[in-house]
C-alpha cells in the first residue's frame, strides 16, 4: 500500500514538473506578439529594435487600441494627419490600429526624425511634440512642453544618449532607396552643423541623464510588456 501511494506521489510530482517545464519551454520559444512587426520595421527603416520597443512602451504601454486626448492612435501613438501621410507613402492600409501597420508607421516616423536631427534627444522631442515644436525649441523661440522634457529624459538614456551632443552612433542605413522616400525634403537648416548646436542646447536643458555607451540592438523575447489595463489617453 505504501509503495502504491509513494508511486502515485512520484507520478504526480513528475507530471507537475513536466507540465512546468513544458510551460517554461513554451514561454521561452513563443515570441512577444509584437516581435515580428518590430523586427520587420527595424529592418525596413534601418533603426535599432530597442528604439521601437521603448517608444511603444512610453507612448501606449503596449495598448494597441490606445487613443490620446489629442487623438494620437495605436501602439506608437500616431496623429491622424501623420498617419495619413505615412500610409500614403508606405502603403500601410486603412487601419491605424492594425499592429503591424502602426508599428511600421512609428518606425518610419522615428527614422524621419533621426534623419532630420541626427540626435536622439531632438528625435524623441520631435516624435513626442512634433518637429515644428522641436525646431522652435532648437532655434530658441519656444520651450518644450514639460511632458516632452520628462519623456526625453526618461527614454534617451536607454537609447545611449548622454549629455553630450550626437553621442549615439547612426543607425544602420535602411534598404536602398528608402532615403528617397523620406517624409521631409532636406533643407539647409536640417544639416548636421546646425543640428549639433541644437543638440547641445537641448542636452543642457534635459540634464541629469545617465551616460550610456551605445544603444543596444537586441531585445529579450518579452522586453517590456506585462498584462495591464492599457493607457487610453
Amino acid at each position: 500500500m505504501r509503495i502504491a501511494v509513494h508511486s502515485a506521489g512520484l507520478a504526480a510530482t513528475f507530471a507537475l514538473v513536466s507540465t512546468s517545464a513544458a510551460a517554461a519551454a513554451s514561454s521561452a520559444i513563443d515570441p512577444h506578439p509584437y516581435a515580428g512587426p518590430v523586427a520587420e520595421a527595424a529592418q525596413r527603416f534601418g533603426i535599432p529594435e530597442i528604439w521601437i520597443w521603448r517608444v511603444m512602451h512610453a507612448e501606449s504601454r503596449g495598448n494597441r487600441r490606445a487613443v490620446s486626448r489629442a487623438g494620437a492612435m495605436g501602439l506608437m501613438q500616431i496623429m491622424p494627419a501623420t498617419w495619413g501621410m505615412l500610409t500614403l507613402r508606405h502603403g500601410l492600409g486603412r487601419d491605424p490600429f492594425d499592429v503591424r501597420a502602426n508599428i511600421l508607421a512609428g518606425a518610419a516616423y522615428l527614422r524621419a526624425m533621426w534623419d532630420r536631427y541626427r540626435d536622439v534627444r531632438l528625435m524623441l522631442a520631435a516624435y513626442n511634440a512634433g518637429p515644428g515644436r522641436a525646431d522652435a525649441y532648437a532655434a530658441g523661440r519656444r520651450g518644450l512642453p514639460a511632458e516632452t522634457v520628462t519623456y526625453v529624459r526618461q527614454i534617451a538614456p536607454e537609447f545611449g544618449a548622454s549629455g553630450t551632443a550626437s553621442s549615439v552612433p547612426a543607425p544602420t542605413r535602411a534598404v536602398p532607396g528608402w532615403q528617397g522616400a523620406s517624409l521631409f525634403t532636406q533643407r539647409e537648416s536640417d544639416k548636421q552643423p546646425e543640428n549639433s548646436s541644437a543638440a547641445s542646447t537641448i542636452a543642457q536643458t534635459l540634464d541629469g541623464w545617465s551616460p550610456a555607451s551605445r544603444p543596444p540592438t537586441k531585445t529579450s523575447p518579452n522586453p517590456l510588456f506585462v498584462p495591464l489595463s492599457g493607457r487610453g489617453e
